[in-house]
């Protein structure tokens, strides 16, 4: 008998032994992913891993964070809006797990009425070493030269576009290479506010489209007069933020999306605007660029992904910060998802309030505003060998382009952008037939069409002497056999008469 439940046990603790094993492995896959062709989740491996979170306590400081909200990046400087402390912290990345505090910005000197910051929520630095404040609880943008002194200030707008009985908040602001300042304001759903370099307002820009559901349009057909001014008007939503990147092209998110629209792909939570302020984000993905393709209400966390900011690297890889439930979506030029990763928790590569993203190179940063820390992630082997493809690929080195994403593969044979990568190096040096192969395999139709236009064609300069050889002999055919038939009969007939 004690031999009997002896077994029992040893039998329970391996199974405990193995199901643990078991879930752990897909925990640890399960935090990277992205969607294949049918629009399951793939698994893959990490393409960032964690360098370190940071509190105040790493930075030297006697004062937690309170609320932080903005983040940007100059160089190997990183400016933390502290929002609820009504500072900024000024903070050097000494080595790449190592930040040091250099000041902290909290007084403007100079020709100045309001000496000191209240709730700056955002800022950002000229290649001329200008800092650009969005002190909100002023009402103003302020402009700073490199030792904190007053050089102007951008305020309210004063035009018949704008509401002045509004309160001016100004929230989120970039600068373009000549100073020209685009805002984010509460209660203020035109677009950005757009400013020139000597502070003057230039009206707005980049309005987002009015999103209703067709409910409430036929409702308001049908309404009276007295219904129809009680009830809320159409009027394009608000922005959340926007990032600048090195081209000048402006990236804005907005956190006002309607399900409805996500899932017909009309919706737009992200924008890429021109200098006109036209959305010009290419989406040639298998799917339209909004962050997880399906949601629940699992963990506590419903409804779809809601980007709450974005940033832009070099090599035109952007990401897309979803708030609801922590996520880094990352997309390509073209609008493909290269990989997802984060999560809500406590562990480190995970958030309770992830607020901003910003990069420095090609490693990614984000504000946690319920933690109060910020996350320092670098790329693995895994993702360097992507951007790495990538960049081979817009310098026009095809072939070098198609051996990395070979080396991609070796890693996750299941990650589709390799297999439509090598189609694409073989299609740029002329391999069409080798290219149609890789793409039927994860179903391009589009590029699978251009590889076998081009090997059509080349196919039939090749074999055009033959083909007009088959087409000559086709054609012949039926007169040659039409003749000899002919001739048979006359020769047939002759002989009846000859008898």
């Amino acid at each position: 008998m004690k031999r009997t439940f002896s077994k029992i046990i040893i039998l329970i603790a391996a199974f405990c032994i193995i199901d643990g094993t078991s879930l752990e492995t897909y925990a640890a896959e399960g935090y990277t992913y992205n969607y294949d062709w049918w629009g399951d989740i793939q698994h893959s491996p990490d393409a960032y891993d964690v360098v370190g979170v940071y509190n105040f306590k790493d930075l030297g400081l006697n004062k937690n964070l309170n609320n932080p909200a903005g983040l940007f990046v100059h160089g190997k400087t990183i400016y933390l809006c502290d929002t609820g402390n009504n500072r900024i912290l000024e903070i050097e990345r000494d080595d790449v797990d190592s930040f040091k505090l250099v000041r902290t910005i909290d007084k403007i000197y100079g020709d100045v009425d309001v000496s000191t910051l209240s709730s700056p929520t955002d800022i950002s630095v000229s290649d001329d070493g200008y800092m650009y404040i969005s002190d909100k609880g002023n009402g103003r943008i302020l402009k700073l030269d490199i030792n904190l002194n007053y050089i102007m200030e951008f305020s309210e707008p004063v035009d018949e576009s704008y509401n002045g009985s509004l309160s001016f908040l100004p929230n989120k602001i970039v600068v373009d290479s000549i100073g020209r300042v685009y805002c984010i304001a509460d209660n203020i759903n035109k677009g950005l506010i757009k400013y020139e370099s000597d502070g003057s307002f230039k009206g707005f820009t980049g309005a987002n489209d009015v999103i209703y559901d067709w409910y409430d349009y036929i409702w308001k057909k049908l309404s009276t007069t007295a219904q129809r001014a009680a009830s809320n008007s159409f009027v394009p939503t608000e922005y959340d933020n926007i990032y600048i990147d090195h081209e000048g092209f402006i990236y804005a998110c907005t956190t006002n999306i309607n399900k409805n629209e996500l899932r017909s792909g009309d919706a737009k939570p992200i924008r890429k605007l021109n200098m006109l302020g036209k959305n010009i984000l290419i989406e040639n993905g298998n799917y339209p660029v909004y962050g997880d393709l399906y949601w629940g209400e699992a963990g506590g966390y419903k409804g779809p992904s809601l980007i709450k900011d974005i940033t832009s690297l070099d090599n035109g890889v952007y990401f897309g910060l979803d708030n609801v439930r922590g996520r880094l979506f990352a997309y390509d030029n073209q609008g493909n998802l290269l990989y997802a990763f984060g999560g809500s928790g406590n562990m480190d590569g995970f958030f309770k309030d992830a607020r901003a993203i910003e990069h420095m190179g090609l490693d990614i940063i984000v504000l946690d505003s319920q933690d109060n820390s910020f996350t320092v992630f670098t790329p693995t082997e895994f993702g360097d060998l992507i951007y790495k493809a990538i960049d081979e690929y817009t310098a026009g080195e095809y072939d070098a382009a198609g051996e990395t994403w070979k080396r991609v593969l070796m890693l996750d044979g299941n990650y589709d952008l390799a297999y439509k990568g090598i189609g694409k190096s073989l299609l740029r040096q002329g391999e069409y037939l080798k290219a149609m192969k890789y793409f039927k395999l994860k179903y391009d139709s589009d590029n699978y069409s251009k590889s076998f236009k081009q090997f059509r064609k080349i196919w039939i300069e090749e074999h055009i002497v033959w083909i007009f050889i088959g087409f000559f002999v086709i054609i012949s055919l039926p007169l040659a056999f039409g003749r000899l038939k002919k001739i048979k009969i006359e020769i047939d007939n002759a002989e009846i008469f000859k008898e």
